[in-house]
């Protein structure tokens, strides 16, 4: 077996505050190959974002990562300074933020940016690095991308800025590439186009993919595999058909449930109950008890993660046996 592109065992980011300490992400681990697409999923204040942050070392104070192991090909990036960091971001790892503007420099034109991007990690001449930029945009379905690379941020649309900003990140075909939720503001049919190619892009260059959304029918067509997150943990991952066709944690089955699509016409909406719990205060045992038809006394412990067939596992006493109807 080959080294994979991404392996994260254990890994757990934190925040102290004068109120007590914010377990954001806790006792994280997945893996993802080279060309495969993994989606990370859950509700708003799950620990995706955070996860994807760390994996880049850009957790900012007063947030850290207090333990775990991330290996990029084989490579523990975890303990690395933050000049070594910034050595490797971008050239082995790079992401893809939801705002293109995040990536983006207002008052420089693409080539500028595009460039300079290129050779912060390459010894290449200005030329080399242009016709870098200029075949990225290509890439991503930038028409004239020799005009476009003279244009400034304000004179694309969203949907072209967010190809200008995938393109940077392409530009040294990384290893892996973490994209949080970049076509979430995008209308449907821009969305569909990005989606697929980026899904092209990974499988023609090996890069690995961590796709961050709460998105579950973006990850259905888009994901090999899935990773669900609720409470900074992991409670189900597996490939795409284990975990949307036979989906084994409650919590798991409530998002499935909650999606409009899946809901007779006239039936109401099946959320599921309850508020997300205060990361600052959470229950005892298994986060999701609070709102779990399926809790008893034994969820007041922690749940260990269960194998229920290969490559599909799931963090809960009393798993879901039944397909979602």
């Amino acid at each position: 077996m080959s080294v994979p592109a991404l392996e994260v065992r254990g890994l757990s980011t934190h925040f102290s505050s004068r109120a007590g300490v914010v377990r954001a992400v806790d006792d994280v681990s997945f893996t993802v190959q080279r060309g495969e697409v993994m989606g990370l999923v859950g509700e708003s204040g799950s620990g995706k974002s955070v996860t994807g942050f760390s994996l880049l070392g850009l957790v900012d104070e007063p947030g850290r990562v207090v333990a775990g192991q991330i290996l990029l090909e084989g490579r523990d990036i975890a303990k690395l300074s933050d000049g070594e960091m910034r050595r490797l971001r971008g050239r082995h790892i790079a992401m893809v933020f939801q705002d293109p503007m995040m990536t983006l420099n207002p008052v420089l034109r693409v080539d500028t940016q595009m460039i300079e991007a290129v050779q912060a990690h390459e010894p290449v001449s200005r030329a080399v690095a242009r016709a870098r930029a200029r075949d990225a945009l290509g890439l991503v379905g930038i028409s004239s991308p020799e005009e476009r690379l003279s244009a400034y941020p304000h004179q694309f649309s969203g949907g072209m800025r967010q190809r200008v900003a995938i393109a940077i990140a392409l530009l040294h075909r990384p290893a892996l590439i973490v994209a949080d939720e970049p076509t979430t503001a995008l209308d449907v049919t821009i969305q569909a186009q990005i989606l697929s190619e980026m899904q092209d892009l990974c499988t023609r260059f090996g890069t690995a993919l961590v796709w961050i959304t709460h998105d579950l029918s973006v990850i259905a067509g888009l994901a090999d595999h899935i990773a669900v997150m609720y409470a900074g943990r992991i409670v189900e991952k597996g490939t795409v058909d284990q975990v949307l066709d036979n989906p084994l944690h409650p919590y798991t089955q409530g998002l499935i449930g909650s999606v409009p699509s899946r809901t007779p016409r006239g039936e109401r909406l099946r959320g599921i109950p309850g508020m997300t719990p205060n990361v600052l205060n959470l229950p005892v045992g298994c986060a999701f008890r609070t709102r779990c038809g399926r809790a008893d006394a034994q969820c007041e412990e922690d749940p260990p993660e269960f194998a229920a067939e290969p490559g599909h596992a799931h963090r809960c006493f009393h798993p879901v046996a039944e397909l979602v109807a």
